[in-house]
C-alpha cells in the first residue's frame, strides 16, 4: 500500500511505525495529519498535552496523494497508519468464484446501513468471518457476488431509484466500510475515535474485536454535516421526484448515504463506553440515534491563553475590519460572508473584509467565491490570504465573523475571544453559549458579541454594523468575551480532563461486550 508523501514543507516525517502497545490508539478521518486548522489542530494538541502516553494514530483518507503534511510527528506517537477508503474497489477483478452463501451477508449489510447498531455489527462481522475462510471478502467485492448482493440490495431498500446509480454509491459506501472491516488494528489500550462515520465503525469494531474501552470525542456531529454536505451535492443524482412530499415513503441515493451514516453513527455510540461532546446542546442529537446518557459527557475545547497574550484589537482610528477565519468550503458559507461585506460597505465605505483560510479543500467552491468578489465589484474591499497565522492578523481586524451552516465548538470564536476581539456568529454548535454564556455562568458576564441565523447577511451586517459603529459597545463585548474565554475554555482544563479519562479507561481490564449490551 503506498503512502501519502510524508515530506511536508519543512520535512515531515511521518513514517514512524511500531508493534508495540500503545496507551491510545487516535483514528480519524479526513484531516490529521494532512488537513491544518480545526479538529487537525485539535487532535495535535491533544496528543502534545499528554506526554505521558503513547499513540498510534490510524488517519482514514479517501486514496493515496502526494498531500504534504503540515504537522510533525508528535514524540509520543509511536505509530501512524494510514488508511485508504476508496482504494478497496480498486482491486483486480475476480469475477466467477465459488463462494458460501452471502444471503446473511446481504441482510446484515442492509440492517447496518438502515439502522446500524452494534448487534448487527457483530453479526455482520461473524457472517464476513465465515465468507473469509473460504475466499477474501476483498476478491468477492469485484465478483459475481457482489453482483448479486447489491441486487438484492436494491430491491429491499430503493426499488424505485436508478440502479445504475444505487450500484456505484453501493460501492463507494461498501467499499469504505469493508476497508475498516479487514483493517489490521494496532494494539492499544484504548481507542478514541474522534467522529463517527467510517472511523466511528473502525472503532466500534476495535471495541468488539479487543475489548479494549473505545472514546468517541464528536466536535461537530458528523450525521449533520454530512446531511448538509449531500443536501447541497451536486455529485448525487436525484431519481426519484417527491415534489415537496415530507412523507414519500421511497428512498432516493441521498437518503440512502444519509440512512448509512446515521446507521454508521448509532453502532458508534452504542459500542462507546463514554461518548464526549463539547457542549450541552450537542448530546440531543447524539441520544437520538443511540448514545447512553449515562455514558455521555461534555469537555469543552480550550486554548493556550500565552498564544494569545500581548495581543490587542485594531484601535478606532483603523480601517474598519471584518474577517472570517476558516477553510474556504460550503459548510462554512464563506459566500454569505461575502454577501455581508456587499450589504456592509454600502454603509462603510472603507470596509475591510478578509477571508483566513486554505483555498485547496474544495478549490471549486473557492473558486465560486473568488469570482463572486469579482462580479460584485468587491476586490478592494474583500481579500483571501489563505493559510496563514492569525496571531499576525488579529490585531488588524476589530470583529470576527463566522457565517458557518455548522459547527460544534469553533476554536476561532475562543481565539478571537482570547485576543479580546468580539464575535458575531450564526446561531449553531456552541456559539451562543460562549458569546452570551452559559447557563450556569456565575457571575454572569454579559455580552461577547451577536448571534444571528444562518443565511442571514443582512442580519449579520447590522450587528457588525452596530460593533463598528460604537467603539465602546466593540471593547466591552471584546474584553467581556476574553474573561469568559479565560474562566471556562482553557487548555489546562480540557487537558486535565483527558489525561483524568485516559487514566481511567487505559487501566481497565478488558472485556468482550455482549452484543446485545
Amino acid at each position: 500500500m503506498k503512502a501519502p508523501s510524508k515530506a511536508g514543507p519543512k520535512g515531515h516525517d511521518w513514517s514512524r511505525r511500531s508493534d508495540a502497545t500503545a496507551d491510545v490508539c487516535i483514528i480519524v478521518e479526513g484531516c490529521y495529519p494532512f488537513v491544518p486548522g480545526g479538529v487537525s489542530g485539535w487532535i495535535d494538541w491533544l496528543i502534545r498535552t499528554q506526554p505521558d502516553r503513547t499513540f498510534s494514530i490510524v488517519s482514514l483518507w479517501p486514496s493515496p496523494a502526494e498531500i504534504p503534511a503540515p504537522y510533525a510527528m508528535p514524540d509520543n506517537a509511536i505509530s501512524f497508519h494510514p488508511l485508504y477508503l476508496q482504494d478497496y474497489g480498486r482491486r483486480p477483478r475476480s469475477w466467477r468464484l465459488q463462494h458460501p452463501p452471502l444471503d446473511k451477508v446481504a441482510a446484515q449489510l442492509a440492517q447496518l446501513m438502515a439502522r446500524g447498531g452494534v448487534e448487527c455489527l457483530t453479526r455482520l462481522m461473524a457472517e464476513l468471518s465465515v465468507v473469509s475462510r473460504a475466499i477474501p471478502v476483498s476478491r468477492l467485492f469485484n465478483s459475481e457476488a457482489a453482483w448479486e448482493v447489491v441486487c438484492q440490495m436494491y430491491q429491499g431498500r430503493m426499488p424505485y431509484g436508478s440502479f445504475l446509480h444505487y450500484f456505484w454509491a453501493w460501492r463507494a459506501l461498501l467499499g469504505g466500510l469493508f476497508a475498516c472491516l479487514e483493517f489490521d488494528l494496532p494494539k492499544a489500550r484504548a481507542y478514541h475515535t474522534i467522529s463517527t462515520g467510517y472511523a466511528g465503525v473502525l472503532a466500534a469494531r476495535a471495541r468488539l474485536e479487543t475489548g479494549r474501552p473505545m472514546l468517541l470525542t464528536e466536535h461537530g456531529i458528523y450525521t449533520n454535516e454530512r446531511r448538509i454536505e449531500l443536501l447541497m451535492a451536486d455529485w448525487v443524482a436525484d431519481t426519484i421526484d417527491k415534489g415537496h412530499a415530507v412523507d414519500d415513503p421511497r428512498h432516493d441515493l441521498r437518503d440512502l448515504w444519509i440512512s448509512a451514516f446515521e446507521g454508521f453513527a448509532r453502532t458508534c455510540y452504542e459500542a462507546a463506553d463514554e461518548v464526549i461532546t463539547l457542549y450541552e446542546d450537542n448530546q440531543r442529537a447524539q441520544l437520538m440515534l443511540g448514545a447512553a446518557a449515562t455514558r455521555s459527557r461534555v469537555i469543552a475545547n480550550g486554548i493556550d491563553l500565552k498564544r494569545f497574550a500581548g495581543l490587542t484589537p485594531s484601535g478606532d482610528d483603523a480601517r474598519p475590519t471584518m474577517a472570517l477565519i476558516g477553510r474556504v468550503v460550503p459548510i462554512k458559507d464563506v459566500k454569505c460572508f461575502i454577501s455581508t461585506a456587499r450589504i456592509l460597505r454600502e454603509r462603510v465605505p472603507d470596509l475591510r473584509a478578509i477571508v483566513m483560510g486554505p483555498l485547496d479543500e474544495d478549490p471549486g467552491y473557492a473558486g465560486e467565491c473568488q469570482a463572486m468578489v469579482r462580479d460584485l465589484g468587491l476586490e478592494g474591499c474583500v481579500e483571501f490570504t489563505g493559510a496563514v497565522n492569525i496571531t499576525d492578523y488579529l490585531p488588524q481586524v476589530h470583529v470576527v465573523v463566522l457565517t458557518s451552516l455548522s459547527e460544534s465548538q469553533p476554536l476561532t470564536l475562543l481565539e478571537a475571544g482570547a485576543a479580546g476581539i468580539p464575535f458575531v456568529a450564526t446561531n449553531v454548535g456552541s456559539c451562543r453559549e460562549i458569546i452570551e454564556g452559559r447557563r450556569d455562568e456565575v457571575p454572569a458576564l454579559g455580552l461577547g458579541g451577536f448571534v444571528a441565523p444562518v443565511v442571514a447577511p443582512g442580519l449579520i451586517a447590522d450587528a457588525v454594523e452596530k460593533l463598528l459603529a460604537n467603539h465602546g459597545m466593540r471593547r466591552q463585548f471584546g474584553e467581556t468575551l476574553r474573561q469568559r474565554v479565560e474562566a471556562y475554555y482553557t487548555s489546562e482544563k480540557a487537558a486535565g480532563a483527558y489525561r483524568d479519562l485516559y487514566r481511567a479507561y487505559c487501566e481497565r481490564p478488558s472485556r468482550v461486550p455482549d452484543a446485545a449490551e
